[in-house]
């Protein structure tokens, strides 16, 4: 008799544990990021602006910089593939993030 009640215990637990999965509450919660996308002014930013750049380390940064500084402002985003060390995967990862 007591592995009878027992038993039917354990079953109607389950059972009911049930819609509780099926409303995904086992599910683990979404994560949500408040941060902002940083856009970046290529033809102003100095390196520490733009080291905030995907792919873009200090020594690109210095490259982009040395690059504008004696060749002018970057007439397109795609000016970029010009600088030693940044192509177009750079550019792709950093795609809404680079303006003019």
């Amino acid at each position: 008799m007591k592995k009878h009640i027992y038993y039917s215990l354990i079953i109607l637990f389950t059972v009911m544990s049930l819609p509780l999965r099926a409303a995904g509450f086992n599910q683990a919660p979404e994560v949500i990021s408040n941060a902002e996308i940083q856009v970046v002014d290529i033809n102003k930013a100095d390196i520490e602006t733009l080291v905030l750049l995907k792919g873009v380390g200090e020594k690109r940064a210095k490259a982009i910089v040395a690059y504008r500084e004696s060749n002018g402002q970057f007439n397109s985003v795609d000016d970029l593939l010009n600088v030693k060390g940044v192509g177009a995967q750079t550019l792709q990862l950093n795609k809404g993030r680079i303006k003019l």
